[in-house]
């Protein structure tokens, strides 16, 4: 079987700059709601049946307690946070397995969920759906791979080298070393994307770079510089790579069985209908449950 893992947040944000808007007969906007659901509906009209989504119950995590600058709930468009909640209930309708994270971030809890179902030897595959840098790390040799639905394509262990020039492990030392300003912290200066990416294909770990520039197996322009830079910012880089390690414990799932969809709730036609203006939504899951029926 084929596991597939959708991130929640980053669905919602996309329909919402990307879909136009929709406000129900209470004055509520759900138009970012509907296109995740339908998206939703869509992976399982392809075939999927082992299903998980991942939100960001709240922006802020654990992680906002390491370092000041990490990224909030602070300026994003009140109408789509409001959405977060009525996704959660929309999915959990739909009967899907759905992790509202707070204190964890939805990439953890779809790291969590990837490494469980990874280790299930009837599944073939799983399929994080998300273009998140981060969860480049959780890539496993074709056994785990990223899935960037809106392009279309699949990215495997290869396919995380090309983009980034590094191995899926060495991702949080590489956004340790260039930064996330999506996630809010800087990197350390000088320490741009090619000169991070020629270093770490080398030593794959920030502990294996050496302290001194001539000691470096690369050749990298202004490396006494950089080396400088990363000897006397030890404290602050492994800061870095803690905050864009993901997270696997504890875990979201107890095994692949979690994410069976066995067909919508009783509460999931009311919502379609009351809430969110979607009857196709309804038409659609029923379809989609008609086979497995008695």
């Amino acid at each position: 079987m084929r596991v597939f893992l959708v991130d929640g947040t980053y669905e919602l944000f996309r329909h919402f700059f990307g879909a136009p808007p929709h406000t129900n007969s209470a004055g509520q906007e759900v138009a970012a709601v509907r296109g995740v659901v339908s998206s939703v509906l869509s992976l399982m009209e392809d075939g999927a049946g082992h299903i998980g989504v991942a939100t960001d119950h709240v922006i802020e995590s654990f992680r906002n307690g390491m370092w000041p600058g990490y990224k909030t709930g602070a300026g994003v468009d009140p109408k789509l946070l409001g959405q977060f909640g009525l996704l959660e209930e929309a999915l959990a309708a739909l009967g899907v397995a759905v992790w509202p994270m707070v204190e964890l971030e939805a990439d953890d809890a779809l790291a969590s969920a990837a490494a469980v179902a990874a280790a299930d030897p009837a599944v073939r595959q799983v399929a994080i759906c998300t273009p998140d840098k981060d969860l480049g790390q959780c890539v496993r040799d074709g056994r785990i791979v990223q899935v960037d639905r809106r392009k279309r394509v699949v990215i495997d262990e290869d396919g995380v080298r090309e983009k980034f020039g590094v191995s899926p492990e060495s991702i949080p030392d590489w956004l340790a070393l260039v930064g996330d300003s999506a996630d809010g912290f800087p990197g350390l200066p000088g320490w741009g994307a090619k000169t991070a990416s020629a270093v770490l294909a080398h030593y794959r770990h920030l502990e294996a770079i050496p302290d001194s520039a001539a000691a470096w197996a690369v050749p990298v322009r202004g490396a006494a510089t950089l080396a400088a830079t990363l000897s006397g910012s030890q404290e602050l880089v492994m800061l870095f790579r803690d905050l864009a390690t993901l997270r696997t414990e504890p875990p979201v799932i107890s095994s692949v069985a979690d994410l069976a969809w066995a067909g919508p709730r009783p509460g999931f036609s009311d919502l379609c209908e009351k809430v969110l203006d979607g009857p196709s939504l309804i038409r659609r899951a029923d379809a989609l449950a008609a086979p497995t029926a008695g």
